[in-house]
């Protein structure tokens, strides 16, 4: 019996850059839904926009919410929701550690998110006070709306990472091939769904958008990336607060 035959040929199993999470047409629902709101974000429409911050703050709560089941329904078919978060925790270790990243990473954005802003020149008193008027409409004015804004904190980094990171991320990789394509082409999206901020903090946003984008692909897991963003939004809202 001969044992010198060439062994058969297989096809290497496709990659997860090459597997869409969702088709095209759900995707393209998602970027139109995040850039129309920011567009009218940037013209300065606020939903629920008034003297208390609470309505907004739920409004936008919803919307987040909403935004991140929409993306549920296009993925579940192909993984589940903790598939696309990256798993769960195993033991306390795990936390530990996946909060350690978190604030060492937390530290690496806001030194580079203020070595950017300098740079821009937006830290500049004018700039400062331009910045202010543009997400005042956001700015917790009182105690209670300084609790709903960690609420909206903990909103946002938990279905902003999952948007962004864990689904755009990987389709726009599937799309293109490559999961470096992936990462910058969510970060841009990312930064340009923020139009209330303003043209150059959309900029630094889109910088910002690339860390979280980095860190995930590393970690192969949004959670570092959900806490430290929702860390950083929280912290944002009480010093804004404590400055009006």
């Amino acid at each position: 019996m001969r044992t010198d035959l060439p062994l058969p040929i297989h096809a290497p199993p496709a990659t997860s850059e090459r597997q869409l999470l969702a088709p095209i047409w759900h995707t393209a629902i998602v970027v139109f839904l995040l850039l129309g709101a920011s567009l009218g974000g940037s013209r300065g429409v606020h939903p629920l926009d008034g003297h208390s911050k609470l309505p907004q703050y739920l409004w936008t709560m919803m919307w987040e919410w909403l935004l991140a089941g929409f993306v549920y329904l296009g993925v579940r078919k192909r993984m589940k929701l903790r598939e696309l978060i990256g798993g769960r925790w195993a033991n306390p270790e795990d936390v530990l550690l996946d909060i350690m990243i978190a604030a060492g990473f937390w530290l690496l954005a806001i030194t580079t998110l203020g070595a950017g802003a300098k740079f821009m020149h937006l830290d500049q008193a004018g700039k400062f006070e331009t910045m202010r008027q543009q997400i005042g409409f956001l700015i917790p004015a009182t105690s209670l709306e300084l609790v709903m804004w960690f609420c909206l904190s903990a909103t946002a980094g938990i279905c902003e990472e999952i948007i962004f990171r864990g689904y755009l991320q990987r389709q726009f990789a599937a799309f293109a091939g490559s999961m470096l394509a992936g990462v910058v082409l969510s970060a841009a999206v990312f930064g340009a769904a923020h139009g209330y901020e303003g043209g150059p903090r959309m900029l630094l946003l889109g910088i910002y958008g690339l860390m979280f984008g980095l860190l995930a692909w590393w970690r192969k897991s949004l959670r570092p990336g959900m806490i430290a963003h929702a860390w950083h939004d929280a912290i944002s809202g009480a010093v804004l607060h404590l400055l009006k």
